[in-house]
């Protein structure tokens, strides 16, 4: 059974994204005085007074979007509306009762939906009178909250659990993975999520930046619950036009450390890029296992095959050479539900706990093959090995001079455990310690 939804519906720049972080805890949405910020349902899980419940924030109704997406923005709202159990209506007590507040008012009457009507910014006592002014809504004397001093935010969070006290109590399930969708503008991450969940969760369009947060989408498949977070497409530093391109940015390497399994994002019809080559670098630098889903492969598959375009990728995204390939159309859904089928079992690799006595037996076989290089007739020697830490595989190797361990042969030896350990398209971290030797041995 779902969990109950509250929404938070309001015109632009009243504070609906603060008001979800004041409420969470933690910043979640994108807060900036330009209007039109968030365009999709923003969500996080609440818990109150031993209750959980879904709250998201949303677009501005009635906004003048600057790149014409009202009715996509507008969607999304209806959407939120659709799918809520309760309303907070969201006001500005320093600006007053306006006409768009009007029309909401008239929106959610025809709903028929429980509403808390709340007066933002009300920053100091002295402006707590002018919250009458907006009982002609027909909602009752708001409550007036300050998102930004948090003032009333205790309050307000009970009356949503009261009003939301005639539903099941429900525990929320424990996502077992969190995938992460990073790539650069217009390459069809959104459409990737939607075709995953089975929806329109979040806005697609072929304008470039359409998505500007990071958005973490709940679904259940088999019986069990994933997080996947779509993130606003990257581009060069150096061409970021203002803030909420640099936080989007922020958001994408956030995104990468929170994820068991991040999907890097290709068009099919491009070439490699160096955002691509950035965003493939802070994946590696992370250790987190990556799929590369190559999108619009049905614009790209005369031009290529599967075998060429993955020999190519080899060549142009070398630190991610463990990394498998999926080949997509995700308008179209396909190969979508495979890529989670093999995001799984990445996730699973990555969770490995290598027996103590295999480990070893691995350093044995790859001791024998002396691969590595020598100073002045020294050997790089393992004198054995533990596991120390799963997701990502961590190995303390006890060593008998970590300077004889140059970055080669370490990628050679993460090469070799993962071939011996059936953990090849995992990365592995190496941890290299010298051991203690008796005076005795040294002499």
């Amino acid at each position: 059974m779902a969990l109950p939804v509250a929404a938070i519906i309001g015109r632009p720049n009243v504070g609906k994204s603060s008001l979800l972080n004041s409420l969470a805890g933690r910043r979640i949405s994108i807060v900036d005085p330009t209007a039109g910020v968030t365009r999709d349902r923003i969500s996080t899980i609440l818990c109150h007074k031993d209750r959980y419940f879904e709250l998201v924030d949303t677009g501005g109704y009635g906004i003048v979007d600057s790149d014409a997406l009202e009715e996509h923005i507008e969607n999304q709202i209806f959407q939120a509306i659709s799918s809520a159990n309760l309303v907070i209506f969201l006001v500005d007590i320093r600006q007053g009762l306006t006409p768009l507040d009007e029309e909401i008012a008239v929106l959610l009457r025809k709903h028929n939906l429980p509403v808390i009507l709340a007066a933002n910014k009300a920053d100091t006592p002295s402006l707590f009178s002018a919250a009458a002014d907006f009982t002609p809504l027909g909602f009752g004397l708001p409550i007036c909250v300050s998102a930004e001093q948090k003032i009333n935010r205790t309050e307000l969070l009970d009356r949503i659990v009261e009003a939301l006290a005639h539903l099941p109590a429900e525990t929320p399930k424990e996502a077992v993975m969190k995938l992460a969708i990073v790539g650069r503008r217009n390459v069809g991450k959104s459409t990737f999520l939607n075709a995953v969940v089975g929806q329109p969760r979040v806005i697609t369009s072929e304008i470039p930046g359409t998505t500007r947060d990071a958005v973490d989408v709940r679904f259940e498949k088999d019986g069990k619950c994933f997080i996947i977070i779509d993130t606003a497409g990257v581009r060069k530093k150096s061409r970021m036009q203002n803030d909420i391109e640099f936080y989007g940015y922020t958001r994408v390497i956030k995104s990468i450390r929170r994820a068991d399994v991040v999907l890097l994002v290709m068009d099919a019809t491009e070439p490699v890029s160096e955002v691509d080559k950035k965003l493939a670098h802070l994946i590696q630098e992370e250790y987190k296992p990556c799929i590369l889903v190559i999108n619009k492969w049905d614009l790209a598959k005369d031009r290529a095959g599967s075998q060429d375009y993955a020999d190519y990728l080899e060549k142009a995204m070398a630190g991610l050479r463990r990394a498998p390939i999926a080949f997509t159309t995700a308008l179209e859904g396909k190969n979508v539900q495979s890529v989670l089928d093999l995001a799984m079992e990445l996730f699973k690799q990555a969770s490995l706990e290598v027996p103590t006595a295999r480990l070893n037996k691995a350093v044995r076989l790859i001791e024998e093959e002396k691969a590595g290089g020598h100073s002045r007739g020294i050997i790089p020697k393992i004198y054995y090995a533990t596991q120390v830490a799963t997701r990502p595989v961590t190995l303390l190797l006890f060593v008998n001079r970590i300077n004889l361990f140059d970055p080669a042969y370490q990628r050679y030896l993460v090469h070799r455990f993962g071939e011996l350990l059936g953990i090849e398209e995992v990365p592995i971290r190496l941890l290299l310690r010298p051991k203690e030797t008796r005076k005795a041995d040294r002499s």
